[in-house]
């Protein structure tokens, strides 16, 4: 490396709650020096400070799967992190509901995945519990879900980039990737802010994290397509209508769960989201277009073979996108009584879902290794909840792979 300039051992692209918190895990192990890449110039800007504010209580995934066993250990530990940084959370509890007899063979299957994830709490409960936990909604059959919690994820993020700071590391805001460099002994960043020098990267760049690996010079497999998840608010005189959260069982076709209810940790009540395509990796609204992006997945195989397959429901959820009277009739069938007046227009957050090119939508966590360098593909839901558990574990394989101790 050149003599003369600050040489950080690993540089990790992308101030998310996945970026924050592996560096986070890294800067509290001796002799390691970390620095954080942020585009933005506000850390949690893009997916982590635009989703619903869940934990989640590891219902859905598939038993064994690296997010079965990373959402766990994870949302306990954020629980645990949260009470001593004093971010804003609440462990209140959710209800998933069936409204008609054929979505209860998959009401089962959830029943079944969450007792072997390990969730004690977890019950069937008819509707007459479902009215006691939530009076005003309407089902044939239901879960309770104790584990599951309301949290802030912004300030989730800002708390781990403040230990980050404590333990000496740096965050750099404002710093775009543009391009690397290999040289003797590691590699240079070149950012909108100049060079940043490092032994070590690891890409958690969420939005862009395939974009950010080839160009590293990795080929990683897929490509990300951004789904856009648009929000209604309940207006505060209805905020009654929901205690909690409140699920519909999802299509277990597709990695989304539905448009539901969520009391939010700083106040309110959200409803949705529902899942259209973005037409710009961060396109929160319509008017949001990037030609260049809509190329990209446009002239990507795999974008078409999904759309062939899914496009009766893609259509569905844009016409939900236009009509509010469609959106609130998708609310009616958990709450009937809910009005066009009872909601407005809330915010949007953007998923970056990865897509191979066989069309399939990948649905779990996907990290590739090169040479001085971890790629963060994937992190799809869990990641906010296990945050703590995968920043922890990305730290575990970046010091194994690349030998991260003092005197190396």
């Amino acid at each position: 490396m050149e003599s003369g300039s600050k040489v950080f051992d690993v540089a990790v692209i992308g101030g998310g709650i996945v970026g924050t918190a592996t560096a986070m895990a890294l800067s509290r192990r001796p002799g390691i020096s970390v620095v954080v890449l942020e585009a933005e110039e506000n850390l949690a800007a893009h997916q982590t400070g635009n989703n619903s504010g869940v934990i989640h209580s590891g219902l859905y995934y598939k038993p064994g799967s690296l997010k079965a066993r990373n959402c766990t250990a994870g949302r306990e530990a954020l629980y645990r992190f949260c009470a001593e940084q004093n971010v804003a959370h609440e462990r209140c509890g959710k209800v998933v509901v069936a409204t008609r007899p054929e979505e209860i063979p998959a009401l089962e299957e959830l029943e079944r995945r969450g007792k072997a994830n390990g969730l004690s709490g977890l019950r069937r409960i008819g509707p007459e519990e479902i009215r006691e936990l939530e009076p005003h909604i309407t089902g044939i059959d239901g879960l309770h879900v104790p584990e599951t919690g309301i949290i802030d994820y912004k300030g989730v993020t800002e708390a781990y980039a403040r230990i980050v700071g404590e333990q000496g590391g740096e965050i750099r805001l404002g710093t775009r990737f543009e391009r690397l460099i290999r040289e003797q002994g590691g590699l240079v960043l070149v950012t909108s802010r100049g060079e940043v020098r490092c032994r070590h990267l690891i890409n958690c760049g969420g939005l862009q994290s395939d974009r950010i690996a080839r160009r590293c010079g990795v080929d990683p497999g897929l490509q990300i397509v951004p789904f856009r998840g648009e929000y209604y608010e309940l207006v505060p005189e209805r905020h009654h209508l929901i205690r909690n959260l409140v699920y519909p069982v999802p299509d277990p076709r597709f990695p989304f769960l539905g448009v539901h209810f969520t009391r939010m940790a700083l106040g309110g009540v959200e409803a949705g989201p529902n899942a259209v395509l973005a037409l710009r990796r961060e396109g929160y609204d319509w008017s949001a277009v990037s030609p260049r992006d809509m190329l990209t997945y446009g002239t990507y195989g795999g974008f078409w073979r999904m759309a062939a397959k899914y496009w009766r429901t893609a259509a569905g959820e844009v016409w939900r996108s236009w009509s509010k009277a469609a959106f609130v009739k998708a609310l009616r069938r958990l709450l009937p009584e809910i009005t066009m007046d009872d909601v407005h227009p809330g915010g949007a957050g953007v998923r970056a879902q990865a897509l191979e090119p066989s069309g399939f939508l990948v649905d779990d966590f996907r990290i590739a290794e090169a040479e001085r360098m971890v790629h963060v593909l994937n992190a799809p839901s869990p990641a906010a909840t296990a945050s703590i558990s995968i920043g922890e574990a990305i730290a575990d394989q970046a010091e194994k792979s690349f030998e991260l101790r003092r005197g190396r």
